[in-house]
């Protein structure tokens, strides 16, 4: 009897267990397709378990097999294969498969105001798991969690905190430019990659603005982060099956360990800062610093952070910071080289504000052209080239119905390139198109343009980002006037960020 009773209870488990199987990869995402093809919303046949991953590796692999045999800014081709190709042959209103999940395009400036906008509705997507140990705290929390951070967060990042990070920003500027005046060392030229010294510089940058130290007290953190976004990388390629984030495998347990180490580091900063504050010494105007100032205000009303949410928001501060600027001015670089009219015009600006002084927040808030320029460069080169989001209900996007579980993507690259929007130079480089500002130069399509995403989740460390591009961007320009390589092959590539695959030699002249 109890041995019966035993089996009957293991079939009804392994029925059970069938049926979600199923389900989750084949009876849901067929109602699904089913469900969006009669609304007029196309896509390939969704295809087992891989759904279009097989198809879109394919794409990426053969786009990063070689560069560009010419310098074109059409970069879809390599930063977005897959979906450039399924709008091709789809039309804007299309949707893909990541997996046994639908993701449907959103293309319509409207239609991504609202997604950008209702966030209670349209939710981050956790495309596994394991992606929070890279991007964690205030980039992917919801509700009211994500709001107290943001509340905490907020005044670290006004514009009076950034004027007092400004020595540091030019400090560790500075610094670069000293490096390359050696390495040119009475040679009227030099080439250099300038994309490893960009790297450097930014996460110079964020380490002595963020927590007071050099580049090589945080040498460590960084590269961790690089290994473990390498091992992300790999991970999400592929589908994430639930639960597989438990298993004992290289990859995993490697990536386990790289987050155990920050997180030691990152403690260890933030203890040493503690005791510093019990001997009296104060708050130091760095960005953690002022988190912890805010964060102590809030935890007198028993609304503060954990010291866990602290290190979550520093490991953010440490990523995102100091991939969104090196990105950003390495392209800005590349361009400013391959167009010296617009290097020639920044470079006047910087000399009539600035002179050979040392540049001020006020001065380089009033730098118009080099502002045009950094715009234009994040419309062509945007460090993310998409942002998806998911829903947990059905929910309307102008005449659409999306149903629970169906994901969205706004495919920034290819929004930023349409012609409809930006006009039939959408994929050239054209500094003036912001000469008026965003809403004229997306011809009253604001929300066509998003390099730092928008709406109340807009990317908390924008202005920073900008403020480290301009001080680092103006100091060059003082410096140096700088061409391209003839070894440079223009190949942008993404590995979590737009990246150049080969690097950026330019030749740089002293000025």
């Amino acid at each position: 009897m109890e041995l019966s009773m035993a089996v009957s209870i293991m079939l009804v488990a392994i029925v059970t267990l069938a049926w979600k199987l199923g389900n989750w990869l084949w009876f849901r995402p067929k109602k699904l397709e089913a469900f969006l093809r009669q609304q007029g919303i196309l896509g390939n046949p969704y295809r087992f378990f891989y759904g279009d991953l097989k198809e879109n590796m394919y794409l990426i692999n053969q786009a990063h097999s070689q560069p560009f045999h010419h310098f074109s800014h059409d970069i879809s081709s390599r930063g977005a294969p897959f979906l450039r190709h399924l709008i091709h042959s789809y039309g804007k209103n299309s949707f893909m498969w990541i997996g046994p999940i639908p993701t449907v395009n959103i293309m319509n400036p409207e239609h991504i105001k609202q997604v950008f906008t209702k966030i209670h509705q349209f939710h981050k997507v956790e495309i596994n798991p394991l992606f929070k140990l890279l991007v964690p705290g205030l980039a992917s929390y919801e509700g009211d969690k994500w709001a107290k951070h943001r509340k905490i967060i907020n005044p670290a990042f006004n514009q009076d905190k950034l004027k007092l990070m400004l020595p540091q920003i030019y400090e560790s500027c500075n610094t670069m430019i000293e490096n390359w005046n050696k390495l040119m060392s009475k040679k009227e030229t030099c080439e250099i990659d300038v994309w490893p010294c960009l790297q450097s510089l930014s996460c110079d940058m964020i380490s002595r603005s963020a927590f007071g130290s050099n580049y090589e007290d945080g040498k460590l953190i960084f590269d961790l982060l690089k290994e473990l976004a390498q091992l992300l990388m790999q991970t999400i390629q592929s589908v994430y099956i639930p639960g597989s984030r438990v298993l004992p495998t290289r990859a995993n347990k490697r990536m386990k360990h790289i987050d155990k180490e920050i997180k030691a580091s990152l403690e260890n900063i933030i203890k040493k800062r503690e005791e510093a504050i019990k001997r009296g010494e104060g708050m130091k105007d760095d960005l953690l610093g002022l988190l912890m100032e805010s964060n102590l205000k809030e935890i007198d009303k028993n609304m503060g952070m954990s010291i866990n949410d602290v290190m979550d928001e520093c490991k953010l501060f440490y990523f995102a910071g100091q991939e969104t600027t090196s990105v950003l001015l390495v392209w800005t670089m590349i361009l400013l080289s391959k167009f010296p009219n617009w290097q020639t015009s920044a470079r006047e600006e910087v000399m009539q504000v600035f002179g050979k002084q040392i540049p001020d927040l006020k001065g380089l808030n009033h730098l118009k052209v080099v502002s045009m320029i950094l715009y234009e460069v994040l419309r062509l080169y945007p460090a993310a080239v998409v942002l998806n989001r998911t829903v947990d209900k059905e929910t309307s996007v102008g005449n659409m119905v999306l149903p629970r579980g169906v994901q969205v993507c706004l495919p920034t690259m290819l929004i930023h390139r349409d012609k409809e929007i930006w006009g039939n130079d959408a994929s050239e480089f054209k500094p003036e198109r912001f000469c008026g500002g965003v809403s004229k130069a997306t011809n009253n399509n604001p929300a066509a343009y998003f390099p730092f995403g928008m709406g109340p989740r807009i990317c908390i460390g924008q202005n920073f980002a900008l403020i480290e591009a301009k001080m680092a961007l103006a100091l060059i320009l003082q410096n140096f006037t700088f061409q391209l390589s003839p070894s440079y092959s223009h190949a942008p590539h993404t590995l979590l960020t737009l990246r150049p695959q080969y690097g950026a030699p330019l030749i740089l002249h002293q000025i």
